[in-house]
């Protein structure tokens, strides 16, 4: 028997199938090559190694304690049955041909198949296996699907650790980490998948009952385009309140509003709430869909491609940083782990000092975080801890360092660990149930599945300090059922799709400030683990996916006179297809044991406020490069990671360096001088293009900077109240407008600024509306006389 899969879910498996004839298919050798590589990550083992694993399973600390014969039999068959089966198993390399072709960036994807018809040739195979392919019969050369396993595994390994072979090793690791990813995401109708059993995972199913029915909060303001037809869609916007004219020739809807917002996040749902409430008709575009708690299903696959940006692979040009970014109604707000800090002071009076926004040290600014904490919840109250964050305590406090507690935009009691799959019980506060529902009581329009083209301007009048007057946006349904054209003209256009797409959108506009895509900051993200055996005497009880993501923080800090934060260290979300396909792989054997610790595998990562910066002018096409200070900094807490996970009492402790760093230390028997000489050899590499034995893959989940306030158009993209230095009436509200990296989990600060620039955004149409008036524009005339 297994948990009904959500309808929502049922619409996703059904829509994959009959989008696979669009997807760019792999030739015949290709998958036969691809499925080759994809046996060799996750190969099927002996019965005589699946027996010993089950029974290494079954005697591991406390790990059946409790259960019944027919219980641990159960588990012994699920254990068996994970270790005997293969990444080649259909229709696992077909998923990830498609998966490749569906979220690959096109550069990586023809290197990807160039790589695999090498492999189907028997000379192709022998440059980039050597000897190894080499048999003993006619006609001695083998292609890399007819060598054997053990060899497959040996080129495998040998690619690796290869210094020259930079290519060959980028395609490996797009494919191991592809395969895994596919393997353990990839579920039935049902919504199963039969190989978490054997690593101890069970999708979180509980919602909250003793909350009144909530309904769909936004129904009232919420046209849903993805659903609707021509017809439809022009009877809904006139249901609305809007006013429409047809374009019948042209296909084009043109609609009339005061402000329309493109983004529904931390920065838009705000501006949403702000401009609404002072009267104003406002229409929000969100190119995701529209979810409530009862939609979500708590499916790290299906719930990664429906709300998240690129379905959540999403990666720099080169391969050194993994991108997590909302991409639903509420965007980053109802996907993110709750976290909710307010701007460093140290923050805020460097971005007065040295870049001149004296906004960040007003009372304004300050009275404004005040407000959105009220609006959104926060509490740093906690009434229980989930097994990472009682980890991360336990070493904090063995070793004597200082933890603090993380407020959070939800109730004390909130134990949820899939919030990043969207939260099931409805406790979350996030845009789409707060500033949103202000909006649309307030006669607020949001389309869903709505994506913005390109921004429309005109000539402004002689004499202004900016050329340009933007006068709305034109966006496309992403319902290919609906043809025509939808132009938005609005007395203001505030774009808020977020520091990687907001730029990409004004740059296609026609925009030409330097700053425009520039100085993006990302947060960058290392991560160290340590695995726990199940202990019934340990007060470390708990599952890794299990409880609320982020409830405590340290921060690593350097100095006593003038403290500095080299870096702080929180604890993640990770599902086991992104933990599979994270893991650092040695060889098949090894893939299949580090996996089956999963449930009990804790994860601190370390966040740093970086100084390196990164560029995005196209979207989808991200670089970025760490700085040096920004490697020792990480490299500074990784370190100080792997000691309160070792002090937390972790059996084995290490990184997801590619060459498998890690260290054993089971039953305390280590010394000081082994966890130093440990230590000594963590290292910061910046991405699988370095050339050397290792490399690694940071991430990132906090993108900023990437049209940042200036004190002119010389310093910044926009100025001090949002506004673009070159088009009137065009404002920036997102995370894009922040001077440099926070530091901090930067929810809080994004929509304080926001609830700031939308303030004066307000001011904006009310300044305008009074020059419109007879007497005003009479009084003004005199006045120039």
């Amino acid at each position: 028997m297994g948990r009904e899969c959500h309808p929502t879910l049922k619409g996703i498996i059904r829509g994959e199938r009959e989008k696979r004839l669009f997807r760019r298919g792999f030739s015949s050798r290709e998958m036969e090559a691809l499925a080759a590589v994809c046996e060799t990550v996750f190969p099927p083992l002996s019965a005589e190694a699946a027996a010993s694993a089950v029974a290494a399973a079954a005697v591991a600390a406390g790990e059946f304690e409790g259960r019944t014969d027919r219980e641990e039999e159960r588990a012994n068959e699920a254990v068996r049955f994970f270790y005997e089966s293969s990444g080649s198993q259909a229709p696992v390399p077909r998923e990830v041909a498609e998966l490749l072709g569906r979220r690959g960036l096109i550069e990586a994807v023809v290197l990807v198949r160039a790589v695999l018809w090498v492999l189907s040739t028997r000379l192709g195979t022998m440059l980039l296996c050597g000897s190894l392919c080499m048999g003993r019969r006619w006609p001695y050369i083998n292609t890399f699907s007819s060598m054997g396993m053990d060899r497959r595994e040996k080129v495998l390994r040998r690619w690796l650790n290869h210094p020259f072979l930079t290519p060959v090793r980028l395609v490996f690791m797009y494919l191991k980490v592809s395969c895994l990813y596919v393997l353990f995401s990839r579920v039935d109708e049902k919504g199963e998948n039969p190989l978490w059993k054997a690593i101890g995972y069970q999708v979180d199913d509980e919602e909250e009952l003793s909350k009144p029915e909530k309904g769909r909060p936004l129904e009232k303001g919420i046209i849903e385009t993805i659903y609707s037809s021509d017809p439809d869609l022009l009877q809904s916007l006139k249901q609305k309140g809007l006013e429409v004219t047809q374009d019948s020739k042209n296909k084009i809807y043109r609609i009339k509003c005061d402000a329309v917002i493109v983004g529904s996040g931390c920065g838009g749902g705000v501006a949403a709430a702000v401009l609404a409430r002072s009267g104003y008709k406002v229409v929000v575009l969100e190119k995701g869909n529209y979810y409530t708690h009862k939609d979500y299903s708590s499916l790290e696959g299906p719930s990664l491609d429906q709300l998240y940006e690129s379905g959540g692979i999403l990666a720099t040009s080169t391969g050194n940083m993994l991108i997590l970014a909302g991409s639903t109604v509420g965007g980053g707000s109802a996907i993110n782990w709750s976290a909710s800090m307010r701007t460093p002071d140290t923050v805020l009076q460097e971005w007065v000092d040295k870049h001149g926004i004296e906004l960040f040290g007003s009372k304004e600014y300050a009275s404004a975080m005040d407000i959105v904490c009220e609006r959104i919840g926060v509490t740093d109250q906690c009434v229980e801890q989930g097994f990472q964050n009682k980890v991360l305590r336990e070493g904090c406090e063995k070793l004597g360092l200082e933890i603090n507690a993380v407020p959070r935009n939800s109730s004390e009691g909130h134990y949820c660990g899939s919030c990043g799959y969207g939260c099931r019980r409805g406790d979350k506060q996030g845009t789409d149930s707060t500033w949103l529902v202000d909006a649309v009581n307030r006669g607020a329009v949001i389309l869903s599945g709505c994506k913005a083209e390109r921004l429309v301007f005109e000539m402004n009048i002689p004499g202004r300090v900016r050329r340009k007057k933007c006068i709305g946006v034109r966006a496309k349904s992403m319902n290919s059922d609906i043809e025509n054209v939808l132009q938005f003209e609005a007395k203001v256009t505030v774009l808020a799709c977020g520091a990687l797409l907001t730029p990409p959108l004004l740059i296609s506009s026609g925009l030409k400030n330097k700053h425009i895509g520039r100085n993006l900051r990302l947060h960058p993200v290392a991560m160290a683990w340590g695995h726990f055996p199940q202990d019934s005497s340990s007060q470390l009880s708990g599952t890794s996916y299990q409880g609320g993501i982020i409830t405590s923080i340290h921060k690593v800090v350097e100095g006593n006179s003038y403290p500095k934060v080299r870096a702080i260290i929180e604890t993640p979300s990770l599902g086991p297809a992104s933990f599979a396909a994270m893991c650092p792989w040695e060889s098949g054997l090894d893939i299949k044991d580090r996996i089956t610790k999963y449930a009990r595998t804790a994860h601190f990562i370390t966040i740093i406020r970086d100084r390196g910066r990164g560029e995005v002018t196209r979207e989808g096409n991200i670089s970025y490069k760490l700085d040096s200070e920004d490697k020792v900094n990480l490299k500074v807490g990784l370190r100080r990671s792997l000691r309160i996970l070792i002090a937390a009492g972790a059996d084995e402790v290490g990184t997801h360096r590619s060459d498998g760093l890690r260290m054993k230390c089971r039953g305390g028997t280590f010394s000081e001088d082994q966890v130093e000489e440990f230590l000594g050899r963590v290292s910061v590499e910046d991405g699988p293009l370095a050339i050397g034995e290792k490399w690694g893959i940071h991430s990132s989940a906090h993108q900023m900077g990437s049209c940042r306030m200036g004190i002119n158009e010389k310093e910044g993209a926009v100025d001090e109240n949002g506004e673009s230095w070159e088009a009137e009436g065009l404002f920036v509200c997102d995370a894009s407008v922040l001077p440099t990296a926070v530091g901090v989990n930067p929810m809080i600060t994004i929509e304080s600024t926001a609830y700031c620039i939308a303030k004066r955004i307000a001011e904006y149409l009310s300044a305008g509306e009074l020059l419109k008036s007879p007497k005003l524009r009479s009084d003004i005339s005199m006045n120039d006389k």
